[in-house]
């Protein structure tokens, strides 16, 4: 856990003397960002050190951090001298300076789909596949955050019964597109409420007291590249080419936490009984599925949760001895920062995170 600050230095965190683990967070100003600060402020994850990193325009902005304001400075050219670096500030930068990053030493962490389907880049969520990270080579993709919420509860029925098949209807919050997403939600609902016409210019069509079946490009196969990223990304984190996926991806007018509904087919029966006791051992998992009480998963009650809310697990009519169920985890931090920071607690838990002696100059 985290020590007393012993000074500040510019933009910098510093802790302790000698050889320092550095941090750094580009992106810090996004929605992203900003829940990366609040995770690693409680994380186990011990540093010396953070640098907050974003577009020149946010150069010079303060943000707090541990009782202190740290300083934003500019996303530099070249590398960056940290030891892992969490970032968050869109694919393009990613793909156009992650490879500094690396060759500077850094250990990166990357929250765009600029990587994930790379076969040379561990694609991880921990408590599903965190042995992955171990095998990286320099990058480590974070998953999608539809997807990243949907293994955490399916990978433990996929390990004792076999998952064949596997249909998702997705509701996902305007957070899914960022600051900007969430801005639009609520400045278009306050133009509705005064009757007038909401606008749309982060989606496809207005998005107050509307659901819009549409979440990134179409593909050529009819699904939208959203949808095949939980096809791709599933496969891959669970290690199963041949798990036989469909999804259709929604945005729904809420603010943040995206829920899933899920159908499972299994190659060995599994009653909701049987899927509840396993679930509520499964790491990054509550279940909350009372129905009797009106407890089960929703954005009210998961949003700013750690854990993925799992419940309305019943036998599917559709394939016999197979599963319904319903969740929801909050999209900017299972679905993003916090998976991001669990990363980098899992390799220094694992020897795989050490600090560096600082360079010169």
């Amino acid at each position: 856990m985290f020590t007393a600050a012993r000074k500040m230095r510019g933009g910098f965190f510093l802790l302790g003397r000698g050889l320092k683990m550095r941090v750094a967070i580009v992106g810090a100003t996004g929605a992203v960002g900003h829940e990366l600060l609040k995770v690693l402020e409680a994380s186990t994850l011990q540093m010396d050190e953070l640098q907050l990193y974003a577009s020149p325009r946010s150069a010079g902005l303060k943000l707090p951090f541990a009782g202190r304001e740290l300083t934003v400075r500019a996303t530099p050219e070249g590398a960056i001298d940290a030891d892992v670096i969490l970032a968050s500030a869109g694919g393009s930068i990613s793909k156009e300076k992650a490879p500094a990053w690396v060759a500077g030493g850094a250990v990166v962490i990357d929250n765009s789909s600029a990587f994930r389907y790379d076969p040379e880049v561990p694609l991880v969520v921990p408590e599903v596949n965190g042995e992955a990270a171990l095998h990286h080579k320099g990058i480590i993709a974070n998953p999608n955050c539809t997807t990243a919420i949907a293994v955490v509860a399916v990978a433990p029925l996929h390990r004792a019964y076999g998952v064949k098949r596997m249909i998702v209807s997705t509701y996902q919050a305007t957070s899914g597109a960022g600051q900007k997403g969430m801005e639009e939600l609520l400045d278009q609902t306050r133009v509705a409420l005064g009757g007038g016409d909401a606008g749309a210019s982060v989606f496809a069509h207005p998005i107050p007291f509307n659901v819009i079946p549409h979440i990134d490009a179409f593909q050529d196969n009819g699904y939208t590249k959203e949808e095949m990223k939980v096809v791709w990304e599933t496969r891959k984190i669970i290690g199963d080419e041949s798990l036989q996926i469909s999804c259709t991806a929604v945005r729904i007018p809420t603010l943040r936490t995206h829920s899933e509904a899920i159908t499972l087919e299994l190659e060995r029966p599994a009653t909701p009984e049987q899927a509840r006791e396993l679930l509520r051992q499964a790491a990054g998992v509550e279940v909350r599925d009372e129905p009797g009480a009106k407890l089960y998963p929703m954005p009210l009650t998961a949003s700013g949760k750690y854990d993925v809310e799992v419940g309305r697990i019943r036998s599917s009519l559709v394939f016999g001895g197979g599963l319904d169920l319903f969740v929801a985890g909050d999209q900017l931090l299972k679905g993003a920062a916090l998976n991001a920071v669990q990363i980098a607690e899992y390799l220094q838990e694992n020897g795989a995170l050490k600090a560096r002696q600082k360079a010169e100059g």
